[in-house]
């Protein structure tokens, strides 16, 4: 339960980070996904059903509160918490450069995936410009903010695991 209650607060700090801090103080417009960066480190931590349950309630924010359509956010998130599940048994959780190069390429992913949907099927074929101008900034800005949001992700895991076995062995 304290899992639960956690995870909502992470979500629900990170949204209204991404949402006001963030989106004030963006550079040119860019703004890091801090939905993502949950997503993808839920899903490295504790696997791929953990990480497609984090990214269903990201995506089932961002689709409340921002898009006229239910649910295409949010089928993103879990596809992208689903397939970062697959390095759960792969990766130390001191190591930050699997969970650097994991969100890049979830960026990636992600903005294409906007790209294709929002743009190039509204017959706007500027993927040059828009790769410059929206996808590389953001996947820098996103990678950059990953280094410090990740330790602390990972230090509120080992809390609630240390708390989870203290809980079972009593």
């Amino acid at each position: 339960m304290r899992r639960v209650i956690t995870l909502a607060l992470l979500i629900f700090i990170c949204f209204l980070m991404q949402s006001t801090l963030f989106g004030v103080r963006d550079l040119d417009g860019i703004t890091p996904n801090l939905m993502l960066i949950l997503t993808m480190s839920f899903g490295l931590m504790r696997g791929r059903k953990e990480g497609m349950l984090t990214g269903f309630f990201c995506g089932f924010l961002v689709d409340c509160l921002y898009m006229s359509v239910f649910g295409p956010f949010m089928f993103l998130y879990m596809i992208i918490g689903y397939m970062n599940g697959f390095f759960h048994k792969n990766y130390m959780v001191e190591d930050v450069m699997l969970p650097l190069i994991v969100i890049i390429g979830d960026e990636l992913l992600f903005n294409m995936s906007i790209y294709v949907f929002s743009f190039m099927l509204m017959n706007r074929l500027d993927l040059k410009g828009y790769f410059t101008r929206i996808i590389l900034p953001e996947t820098l800005y996103t990678a950059i903010i990953t280094v410090v949001l990740y330790k602390i992700f990972v230090f509120v895991n080992k809390h609630l695991k240390e708390k989870n076995k203290e809980k079972t062995n009593a």
